[in-house]
């Protein structure tokens, strides 16, 4: 309540007016707008007092704020708007004006609004930092820029210094992407992102003790995937290869295995002479970096050099899909092929044949079924 009515005499004394011709507020309805929480409401009703009052900017502003407040950015900006032709240098009008064109996805606006309060405040911390948020990609040269300006004016600041250490990180710049990390996780030792932040990084360095350490601490508050995956890796390079295995399957039993845990296993097995899970996860590593889809690119890949007349590139592009998988498709593909293209009955009928022990759609391949067992017959005759 008590911060209510502060709130409330922070928007009475902003309502003021300086003429002798001031409209009349109803006070009391209006703070039970705003207890209530009913911006719309209060816009509207401030909206229909001072909306002919285009030069006062108290009024104008205030107005913007309701519907900012109500989620109406349509009519937020257009009284911020105005009140920003009053007085183009407010700081509160350009953050405001900032915040909602990246609301409504007008990113070089906000780049606009907010540029023109660094002009004004170079010291500002939160501007650097909403421009960098402006900037998607780590790689993003701008982004490095705000960045480092916000970090030097609050390096202990977490999210920034998270962020900062992204980057870095994607420019391979590991001991700066630590010291950020390092100095923010000083200023507040229970952040666990900034930890969690930090293990991949240390990993890159060779501190795999710390890594080791400060992992372990992290996984008992539970069993998160990137943290049990750089602690395992810690291990692997620790020499600690049975301990490795065993993380590294904690992420297998919760199907959150990728191509780079499967063959770090494979080494820990390789490294303890299992060469028969070593072979196992070998298997597993290329399985998982191949696309289950690679047959079909293959395909698509054949048909295209089939209707451009380049038939031997064509042949190779089908039979190299089949190393990737066996698909009823394919032999389907090579077979009319074949047939229709290179007039190789024998050929035409081994892969007809093997098109149909590939165990076809009996719904959804229904035609070519019949097409290839009739085909079969002819070139059986033929024969």
């Amino acid at each position: 309540m008590k911060k209510l009515l502060l709130l409330f005499t922070f928007f009475s004394l902003k309502l003021t007016l300086s003429a002798q011709n001031a409209p009349v507020v109803d006070k009391e309805k209006l703070f039970d707008l705003y207890q209530t929480q009913h911006y719309a409401e209060a816009a509207q009703y401030l909206k229909g007092i001072y909306d002919n009052r285009p030069d006062d900017f108290k009024s104008l502003s205030q107005i913007g704020y309701c519907f900012l407040m109500a989620g109406n950015h349509v009519e937020a900006e257009n009284f911020y708007s105005k009140a920003y032709v009053l007085q183009p240098k407010n700081l509160s009008i350009l953050f405001s004006l900032g915040s909602i064109s990246n609301k409504r996805g007008n990113t070089e606006k906000a780049k606009k609004y907010y540029g023109e309060i660094v002009q004004i405040d170079s010291t500002n911390f939160n501007v650097y930092k909403l421009l960098a948020n402006l900037y998607p990609l780590p790689t993003d040269s701008m982004k490095l820029v705000y960045l480092l300006k916000a970090n030097r004016i609050n390096p202990s600041e977490g999210d920034v210094a998270a962020d900062l250490a992204e980057v870095h990180a994607t420019h391979q710049q590991y001991e700066k992407a630590y010291n950020v990390l390092d100095i923010a996780i000083k200023a507040d030792s229970d952040n666990l992102i900034l930890q969690r932040a930090k293990l991949p990084i240390a990993n890159q360095l060779k501190r795999y003790s710390e890594v080791i350490a400060s992992g372990e601490k992290l996984l008992k508050n539970g069993a998160d995937a990137g943290v049990i995956k750089d602690v395992a890796k810690a291990n692997y390079y620790t020499k600690k290869y049975q301990k490795a295995i065993d993380l590294f399957k904690l992420l297998e039993a919760a199907a959150m295995q990728n191509e780079a845990t499967l063959y770090y296993t494979a080494l820990c097995y390789r490294a303890l002479k299992n060469y028969p899970q070593a072979a196992a996860y070998t298997q597993k590593t290329i399985d998982e970096a191949i696309s289950p889809n690679t047959s079909s690119y293959y395909s698509l890949l054949g048909l295209v050099y089939e209707e451009n007349n380049q038939l031997s590139l064509a042949n190779a592009a089908y039979k190299k899909g089949l190393q990737f998988k066996v698909a009823p498709a394919l032999y389907y593909r090579l077979a009319v092929f074949y047939d229709t293209r290179l007039k190789q009955g024998k050929n035409a009928l081994k892969y007809y044949t093997l098109y149909l022990k590939s165990k076809p759609n009996l719904i959804a391949d229904k035609q070519e079924i019949k097409f290839t067992k009739d085909r079969i017959a002819q070139l059986n005759l033929t024969d």
